[in-house]
């Protein structure tokens, strides 16, 4: 195995734009693939991938997926052409088995905006072989934190988890008026501080119950698909993972676009800052 000391991440992706226009959130996941040593292969989690079972794609090349419509024609000209690694994508559809899971394989399908957005600002050469995994559809954060428990054996073997979603994501006030009056709803920055307390400590209770707990869950997340990516990089993390919070702010007025790293708590980097916070 490689001591790749890689963590997991959770990417806010926004809106498709953001691949054109990559702001200071895109800057940040541009700053923290410089940071890292180079991965040998890239599993991402989109917010734009549900299947009834957990499904690995293994398309030999994927096509760029222009999932929206809209958006100007520059957009549509982009393309992210990265190919897979089929001994990694093996490795996940095992590990995933053994964990119980009903695990498919999927051979046609792209690459979604959620996962060609990061990917094309954080490795803009495409040139790491990519493996896209399906969140599950119709359940919550526990079965999604399984899932990336199952996948954590990869990180300890130069793979990066890249999961991909938004911190916030109500579709009907980004297109309403909190938008166009330029102002923020309380909301917004209420719901992403109270994720990233939660985070900080390590409160893997109250994350998992969010939808009681935290302040304007609902409307945060009207349906819940942007942020279970979370809870697959949290999962793939483990027990005593050091988070980080890479970015932190708000774009279009709505969309909480916090990006986290949560390192291992074999990694070195974790080991450093229990060693620093000792002294």
């Amino acid at each position: 195995m490689i001591n790749s000391s890689f963590p997991s991440l959770f990417a806010g992706h926004g809106a498709p734009t953001m691949v054109l226009d990559p702001g200071p959130a895109g800057a940040a996941l541009a700053r923290v693939a410089a940071d890292l040593p180079r991965p040998r292969a890239i599993l991402v989690v989109s917010a734009h991938w549900q299947s009834e079972a957990p499904t690995v794609g293994v398309a030999p090349d994927f096509e760029t997926i222009h999932d929206f419509s809209g958006f100007p024609a520059a957009l549509y000209r982009v393309r992210y052409p990265a190919r897979s690694d089929p001994g990694v994508a093996e490795e996940a559809r095992r590990l995933l088995g053994e964990d119980g899971f009903d695990v498919r394989v999927d051979c046609s399908r792209g690459l979604d905006h959620g996962a060609w957005t990061p990917l094309r600002l954080m490795y803009p050469a495409a040139d790491i072989p990519v493996v896209p995994v399906s969140l599950l559809s119709g359940v919550g954060p526990e079965p999604h934190f399984r899932l990336g428990r199952a996948l954590a054996p990869l990180l300890a073997d130069g793979v990066l988890l890249l999961a991909s979603g938004n911190l916030t994501h109500n579709l009907a006030d980004f297109r309403g008026a909190p938008v166009a009056g330029g102002e923020t709803p309380a909301y917004v920055s209420e719901f992403a501080e109270w994720m990233w307390r939660h985070l900080a400590i390590g409160d893997q209770r109250s994350l998992l119950g969010y939808r009681q707990q935290a302040p304007h869950a609902a409307r945060a997340h009207p349906s819940e698909e942007h942020l279970l990516p979370l809870y697959v990089a949290l999962g793939a993390a483990g027990a005593g993972c050091r988070p980080e919070r890479l970015y932190a702010g708000i774009d279009s007025g709505v969309l909480a676009m916090d990006s986290f790293a949560f390192w291992p708590a074999t990694s070195e980097h974790a080991q450093d800052h229990q060693s620093q916070s000792v002294r």
